[in-house]
Protein backbone atom coordinates (compact mmCIF):
# COMPACT_ATOMS: atom_id res chain seq x y z
CA UNK A 1 0.00 0.00 0.00
CA UNK A 2 1.07 3.36 -0.41
CA UNK A 3 0.73 5.62 2.50
CA UNK A 4 1.00 9.29 2.32
CA UNK A 5 1.87 11.53 5.42
CA UNK A 6 0.85 15.40 4.74
CA UNK A 7 2.14 18.19 7.10
CA UNK A 8 -0.25 19.55 9.50
CA UNK A 9 -1.94 22.80 8.40
CA UNK A 10 -4.21 23.67 10.88
CA UNK A 11 -3.09 26.63 13.01
CA UNK A 12 -0.76 26.08 15.34
CA UNK A 13 -0.35 22.43 14.67
CA UNK A 14 3.44 21.38 14.96
CA UNK A 15 2.55 17.30 15.02
CA UNK A 16 2.97 14.93 12.06
CA UNK A 17 1.04 11.57 11.87
CA UNK A 18 4.49 8.97 11.79
CA UNK A 19 7.84 8.81 13.08
CA UNK A 20 10.70 7.51 11.45
CA UNK A 21 10.70 4.55 13.33
CA UNK A 22 6.94 4.41 12.49
CA UNK A 23 7.88 4.52 8.28
CA UNK A 24 10.72 2.49 8.92
CA UNK A 25 8.61 -0.36 10.46
CA UNK A 26 5.86 0.31 7.13
CA UNK A 27 8.81 0.13 4.68
CA UNK A 28 9.90 -2.82 6.05
CA UNK A 29 6.49 -4.50 5.92
CA UNK A 30 6.83 -3.67 2.30
CA UNK A 31 4.69 -0.48 1.71
CA UNK A 32 5.63 2.79 0.36
CA UNK A 33 5.87 5.99 2.77
CA UNK A 34 5.16 9.24 1.51
CA UNK A 35 6.55 12.17 3.70
CA UNK A 36 5.60 15.72 2.21
CA UNK A 37 8.70 17.86 2.77
CA UNK A 38 9.35 19.33 6.15
CA UNK A 39 6.39 17.54 7.19
CA UNK A 40 7.81 16.87 10.67
CA UNK A 41 9.92 19.62 11.28
CA UNK A 42 7.68 20.96 13.73
CA UNK A 43 8.30 17.95 16.27
CA UNK A 44 11.95 18.25 15.58
CA UNK A 45 12.44 15.36 13.17
CA UNK A 46 14.57 16.28 9.79
CA UNK A 47 13.32 14.91 6.11
CA UNK A 48 16.70 12.95 6.13
CA UNK A 49 15.73 11.08 9.06
CA UNK A 50 12.87 9.80 7.20
CA UNK A 51 15.00 8.77 4.23
CA UNK A 52 16.99 6.83 6.37
CA UNK A 53 13.77 5.19 7.37
CA UNK A 54 13.21 4.34 3.97
CA UNK A 55 10.29 7.06 3.41
CA UNK A 56 10.61 8.89 0.20
CA UNK A 57 9.95 12.66 0.63
CA UNK A 58 7.79 14.58 -1.42
CA UNK A 59 7.37 18.15 -2.20
CA UNK A 60 4.11 19.18 -2.12
CA UNK A 61 0.78 18.06 0.11
CA UNK A 62 -0.73 17.58 -3.49
CA UNK A 63 1.08 14.70 -4.28
CA UNK A 64 0.75 12.77 -1.55
CA UNK A 65 -3.13 13.09 -1.24
CA UNK A 66 -3.16 11.99 -4.92
CA UNK A 67 -0.58 9.34 -4.70
CA UNK A 68 -1.56 7.50 -1.37
CA UNK A 69 -4.18 4.90 -1.23
CA UNK A 70 -3.97 6.02 2.72
CA UNK A 71 -3.40 9.01 4.74
CA UNK A 72 -1.89 9.13 8.06
CA UNK A 73 -2.64 12.63 9.67
CA UNK A 74 -3.13 14.08 13.23
CA UNK A 75 -5.84 16.15 12.76
CA UNK A 76 -9.50 16.50 10.83
CA UNK A 77 -8.93 18.25 7.05
CA UNK A 78 -9.52 21.66 7.11
CA UNK A 79 -10.77 23.40 4.10
CA UNK A 80 -7.49 23.44 1.72
CA UNK A 81 -7.49 20.04 2.43
CA UNK A 82 -11.12 18.73 1.26
CA UNK A 83 -10.86 18.78 -2.37
CA UNK A 84 -7.75 16.60 -2.37
CA UNK A 85 -10.05 13.62 -0.85
CA UNK A 86 -11.20 10.72 -3.30
CA UNK A 87 -13.68 8.06 -2.88
CA UNK A 88 -10.92 5.50 -3.10
CA UNK A 89 -9.08 6.80 -0.05
CA UNK A 90 -8.52 5.95 3.23
CA UNK A 91 -8.74 8.84 6.00
CA UNK A 92 -6.88 7.60 9.58
CA UNK A 93 -6.78 10.83 11.34
CA UNK A 94 -8.42 12.56 14.96
CA UNK A 95 -11.65 13.16 13.02
CA UNK A 96 -13.89 14.80 15.59
CA UNK A 97 -16.86 14.57 13.00
CA UNK A 98 -19.90 14.96 15.22
CA UNK A 99 -18.39 19.15 16.19
CA UNK A 100 -18.56 20.16 12.51
CA UNK A 101 -21.10 19.82 10.06
CA UNK A 102 -19.34 21.31 7.14
CA UNK A 103 -16.41 18.75 7.38
CA UNK A 104 -18.88 16.36 7.84
CA UNK A 105 -20.63 17.00 4.92
CA UNK A 106 -16.71 16.86 2.97
CA UNK A 107 -16.28 14.38 3.91
CA UNK A 108 -18.95 12.34 2.74
CA UNK A 109 -18.94 14.30 -0.60
CA UNK A 110 -15.60 12.60 -1.40
CA UNK A 111 -16.51 9.46 -0.13
CA UNK A 112 -13.46 8.50 1.60
CA UNK A 113 -13.29 5.98 4.06
CA UNK A 114 -12.46 7.87 7.33
CA UNK A 115 -11.41 6.09 10.51
CA UNK A 116 -11.30 8.13 13.06
CA UNK A 117 -8.55 7.77 16.28
CA UNK A 118 -10.45 9.18 18.64
CA UNK A 119 -13.90 6.15 18.25
CA UNK A 120 -11.51 3.17 17.86
CA UNK A 121 -12.52 1.07 21.27
CA UNK A 122 -11.72 -2.19 22.82
CA UNK A 123 -14.40 -4.63 24.51
CA UNK A 124 -13.16 -3.10 28.08
CA UNK A 125 -14.28 0.45 26.53
CA UNK A 126 -10.35 1.49 26.43
CA UNK A 127 -9.79 4.76 23.76
CA UNK A 128 -6.04 3.36 22.62
CA UNK A 129 -5.51 5.98 20.26
CA UNK A 130 -6.81 8.93 22.56
CA UNK A 131 -5.61 8.23 25.66
CA UNK A 132 -1.88 9.07 24.86
CA UNK A 133 -3.40 12.74 23.57
CA UNK A 134 -5.79 12.63 26.62
CA UNK A 135 -2.61 12.05 28.93
CA UNK A 136 -0.87 15.08 27.11
CA UNK A 137 -3.94 17.57 27.12
CA UNK A 138 -5.20 16.73 30.33
CA UNK A 139 -1.51 17.16 32.07
CA UNK A 140 -1.17 20.27 30.03
CA UNK A 141 -4.61 21.57 31.03
CA UNK A 142 -3.42 22.28 34.22
CA UNK A 143 -0.47 23.77 33.16
CA UNK A 144 -1.66 26.12 31.23
CA UNK A 145 -4.40 27.12 34.03
CA UNK A 146 -1.83 27.88 36.22
CA UNK A 147 -0.55 30.30 33.71
CA UNK A 148 -3.98 31.80 32.93
CA UNK A 149 -4.35 32.47 36.67
CA UNK A 150 -1.51 34.72 36.12
CA UNK A 151 -2.48 38.54 36.88
CA UNK A 152 -0.27 39.18 32.84
CA UNK A 153 -2.60 36.54 31.32
CA UNK A 154 -6.35 38.21 33.06
CA UNK A 155 -6.66 36.11 36.13
CA UNK A 156 -6.89 36.20 39.43
CA UNK A 157 -3.11 36.46 40.30
CA UNK A 158 -3.52 33.35 42.41
CA UNK A 159 -0.66 30.76 42.24
CA UNK A 160 -1.80 27.32 41.78
CA UNK A 161 0.09 25.47 44.69
CA UNK A 162 -0.17 28.46 47.10
CA UNK A 163 2.90 29.52 49.62
CA UNK A 164 3.49 29.20 52.99
CA UNK A 165 0.37 30.61 55.49
CA UNK A 166 -1.79 31.21 51.89
CA UNK A 167 -4.24 28.86 50.53
CA UNK A 168 -3.35 27.37 47.22
CA UNK A 169 -5.66 27.69 43.96
CA UNK A 170 -9.60 25.95 44.11
CA UNK A 171 -9.26 23.81 40.98
CA UNK A 172 -12.62 21.93 39.94
CA UNK A 173 -12.30 19.08 37.32
CA UNK A 174 -15.35 17.73 35.46
CA UNK A 175 -14.92 14.63 34.32
CA UNK A 176 -12.09 11.78 35.47
CA UNK A 177 -11.10 9.62 32.76
CA UNK A 178 -7.78 10.31 31.24
CA UNK A 179 -7.91 13.88 30.92
CA UNK A 180 -9.47 14.48 34.03
CA UNK A 181 -6.79 11.85 36.27
CA UNK A 182 -4.08 13.37 33.88
CA UNK A 183 -5.44 16.97 35.22
CA UNK A 184 -6.02 15.89 38.81
CA UNK A 185 -2.31 14.65 38.93
CA UNK A 186 -0.84 17.54 37.96
CA UNK A 187 -2.93 20.01 39.74
CA UNK A 188 -2.56 18.24 42.88
CA UNK A 189 1.38 17.86 42.37
CA UNK A 190 1.58 21.33 41.78
CA UNK A 191 -0.09 22.03 45.81
CA UNK A 192 -3.29 23.07 44.60
CA UNK A 193 -7.38 22.05 46.13
CA UNK A 194 -8.38 19.52 43.72
CA UNK A 195 -12.10 18.83 43.80
CA UNK A 196 -13.16 16.36 41.25
CA UNK A 197 -16.79 15.16 39.53
CA UNK A 198 -17.74 12.20 37.42
CA UNK A 199 -20.85 10.12 37.31
CA UNK A 200 -18.62 7.17 37.46
CA UNK A 201 -18.66 5.57 41.54
CA UNK A 202 -15.76 2.99 40.80
CA UNK A 203 -13.65 5.60 39.23
CA UNK A 204 -14.53 7.76 41.95
CA UNK A 205 -12.95 5.18 44.30
CA UNK A 206 -9.62 4.50 42.48
CA UNK A 207 -8.71 8.43 43.13
CA UNK A 208 -10.13 8.39 46.41
CA UNK A 209 -7.77 4.97 46.48
CA UNK A 210 -4.96 7.07 45.03
CA UNK A 211 -4.86 10.52 46.41
CA UNK A 212 -6.80 10.18 49.67
CA UNK A 213 -7.41 13.53 51.09
CA UNK A 214 -5.06 15.37 48.51
CA UNK A 215 -8.26 15.53 46.50
CA UNK A 216 -12.41 15.56 46.95
CA UNK A 217 -13.74 13.34 44.71
CA UNK A 218 -17.66 13.71 44.16
CA UNK A 219 -20.46 12.37 42.32
CA UNK A 220 -21.20 14.68 39.88
CA UNK A 221 -25.00 16.75 39.40
CA UNK A 222 -25.84 19.82 38.22
CA UNK A 223 -25.85 21.31 41.78
CA UNK A 224 -22.84 20.17 42.97
CA UNK A 225 -21.05 21.35 40.22
CA UNK A 226 -22.66 24.70 40.25
CA UNK A 227 -21.73 25.28 44.02
CA UNK A 228 -18.10 23.88 43.10
CA UNK A 229 -17.52 26.67 39.93
CA UNK A 230 -18.90 29.25 41.72
CA UNK A 231 -15.91 28.85 44.23
CA UNK A 232 -13.52 27.85 41.73
CA UNK A 233 -10.14 29.91 40.59
CA UNK A 234 -9.73 26.99 37.51
CA UNK A 235 -12.63 24.68 36.18
CA UNK A 236 -11.01 22.41 33.66
CA UNK A 237 -13.60 20.26 31.47
CA UNK A 238 -12.97 16.93 30.57
CA UNK A 239 -15.74 15.52 29.52
CA UNK A 240 -15.77 12.78 26.82
CA UNK A 241 -18.81 10.75 24.78
CA UNK A 242 -16.67 8.64 22.33
CA UNK A 243 -17.49 10.25 18.57
CA UNK A 244 -20.66 12.31 20.09
CA UNK A 245 -20.81 16.05 21.14
CA UNK A 246 -20.01 16.78 24.37
CA UNK A 247 -22.62 17.45 26.44
CA UNK A 248 -22.94 20.94 28.22
CA UNK A 249 -22.23 19.98 31.76
CA UNK A 250 -21.17 23.81 32.50
CA UNK A 251 -23.98 26.22 31.59
CA UNK A 252 -23.43 30.10 31.32
CA UNK A 253 -25.38 30.54 34.33
CA UNK A 254 -22.46 29.10 36.11
CA UNK A 255 -19.90 30.81 34.81
CA UNK A 256 -21.63 34.01 35.30
CA UNK A 257 -21.15 33.04 38.98
CA UNK A 258 -17.31 32.93 38.85
CA UNK A 259 -15.08 35.10 40.28
CA UNK A 260 -13.79 37.96 38.20
CA UNK A 261 -10.47 36.61 36.82
CA UNK A 262 -11.07 32.64 37.61
CA UNK A 263 -9.96 30.65 34.55
CA UNK A 264 -11.82 28.12 32.56
CA UNK A 265 -10.06 25.08 30.65
CA UNK A 266 -12.00 23.47 28.13
CA UNK A 267 -10.50 20.31 26.79
CA UNK A 268 -13.55 18.76 25.42
CA UNK A 269 -13.42 21.56 22.56
CA UNK A 270 -12.80 19.23 20.04
CA UNK A 271 -15.58 17.70 20.85
CA UNK A 272 -17.74 20.96 20.90
CA UNK A 273 -17.01 21.44 24.46
CA UNK A 274 -18.53 20.57 27.66
CA UNK A 275 -18.88 24.73 28.56
CA UNK A 276 -22.39 25.67 27.28
CA UNK A 277 -20.39 29.35 25.97
CA UNK A 278 -17.23 28.00 24.71
CA UNK A 279 -16.32 28.92 21.17
CA UNK A 280 -12.74 27.24 19.87
CA UNK A 281 -9.35 29.07 20.34
CA UNK A 282 -5.66 28.42 18.95
CA UNK A 283 -2.53 28.58 20.15
CA UNK A 284 -1.92 32.42 18.63
CA UNK A 285 -4.81 33.10 20.22
CA UNK A 286 -5.55 30.97 23.10
CA UNK A 287 -7.90 32.81 25.65
CA UNK A 288 -10.71 35.20 25.93
CA UNK A 289 -12.62 36.62 28.62
CA UNK A 290 -16.09 36.26 29.06
CA UNK A 291 -18.55 37.18 32.21
CA UNK A 292 -14.92 38.05 33.70
CA UNK A 293 -13.91 34.40 33.39
CA UNK A 294 -10.70 33.97 31.03
CA UNK A 295 -11.63 31.07 28.96
CA UNK A 296 -9.19 28.62 27.63
CA UNK A 297 -10.25 26.74 24.63
CA UNK A 298 -7.48 25.54 21.99
CA UNK A 299 -8.76 22.85 19.85
CA UNK A 300 -5.26 21.07 19.35
CA UNK A 301 -3.82 21.05 23.16
CA UNK A 302 -1.24 18.49 22.42
CA UNK A 303 0.63 20.47 19.61
CA UNK A 304 2.44 22.58 22.25
CA UNK A 305 4.77 19.65 22.88
CA UNK A 306 4.64 18.20 18.96
CA UNK A 307 7.57 16.02 19.75
CA UNK A 308 6.20 14.12 23.15
CA UNK A 309 2.75 14.13 20.95
CA UNK A 310 4.18 12.85 17.74
CA UNK A 311 6.09 10.43 19.58
CA UNK A 312 3.24 8.64 21.89
CA UNK A 313 0.71 9.30 18.98
CA UNK A 314 2.46 6.90 16.79
CA UNK A 315 3.50 4.40 19.27
CA UNK A 316 -0.36 3.93 19.49
CA UNK A 317 -1.82 4.70 15.93
CA UNK A 318 1.11 2.28 14.01
CA UNK A 319 -0.31 -1.17 15.07
CA UNK A 320 -3.33 -0.73 13.43
CA UNK A 321 -2.16 1.59 10.35
CA UNK A 322 0.16 -1.72 9.77
CA UNK A 323 -3.19 -3.94 10.27
CA UNK A 324 -5.13 -2.10 7.34
CA UNK A 325 -2.13 -1.33 5.12
CA UNK A 326 -1.08 -5.24 4.94
CA UNK A 327 -4.55 -6.33 5.45
CA UNK A 328 -6.59 -3.90 3.50
CA UNK A 329 -9.19 -1.81 4.94
CA UNK A 330 -12.20 -4.11 4.55
CA UNK A 331 -10.49 -7.19 5.92
CA UNK A 332 -8.69 -5.10 9.13
CA UNK A 333 -11.96 -3.68 10.06
CA UNK A 334 -13.79 -7.27 10.11
CA UNK A 335 -10.73 -8.78 12.09
CA UNK A 336 -10.18 -6.23 14.35
CA UNK A 337 -13.32 -5.10 16.30
CA UNK A 338 -11.63 -2.15 18.25
CA UNK A 339 -10.87 -1.01 14.78
CA UNK A 340 -14.29 -1.44 13.56
CA UNK A 341 -15.32 1.06 16.00
CA UNK A 342 -13.43 3.70 14.36
CA UNK A 343 -15.22 3.66 11.26
CA UNK A 344 -17.30 6.79 11.05
CA UNK A 345 -17.77 7.18 7.05
CA UNK A 346 -17.24 5.22 4.36
CA UNK A 347 -18.49 5.59 0.61
CA UNK A 348 -20.46 8.73 1.31
CA UNK A 349 -22.49 7.19 4.32
CA UNK A 350 -22.39 7.72 8.06
CA UNK A 351 -21.59 4.60 10.40
CA UNK A 352 -20.64 6.37 13.35
CA UNK A 353 -23.69 6.41 15.54
CA UNK A 354 -22.79 9.44 17.50
CA UNK A 355 -22.01 11.45 14.29
CA UNK A 356 -25.76 9.83 13.22
CA UNK A 357 -27.33 11.95 16.18
CA UNK A 358 -25.37 15.03 15.40
CA UNK A 359 -26.35 15.32 11.97
CA UNK A 360 -29.66 13.11 11.42
CA UNK A 361 -30.27 15.29 7.59
CA UNK A 362 -27.18 13.75 6.70
CA UNK A 363 -27.44 10.71 7.27
CA UNK A 364 -28.05 8.42 3.71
Amino acid sequence: MIIGVPSEIKQGEFRVALTPAGAHALVADGHQVLIEQSAGEGSSITDEEYSEAGASIVDEAEEVFELAEMILKVKEPIGPEYKRLRRDQILFTYLHLASSEELTRAVLDAGITGIAYETVQTADRRLPLLEPMSEVAGKMSAQVAGECLQKHSGGRGVLLGGVTGVAPAEVVVVGCGTVGASAIKVAAGMGARVTAFDINTQRMSYLDDVYGAAITALYSSPFAVAEAVALADVVIGAILIPGTRAPHIITEAMVKTMRPGAVIVDVAIDQGGCVENIRPTTHAEPTYVEHGVVHYAVTNIPAAVPRTSTFALTNATLPYARKIAGMGVEEALREDAALAQGLNVIGGEIKFPGVKEAFPHLDN
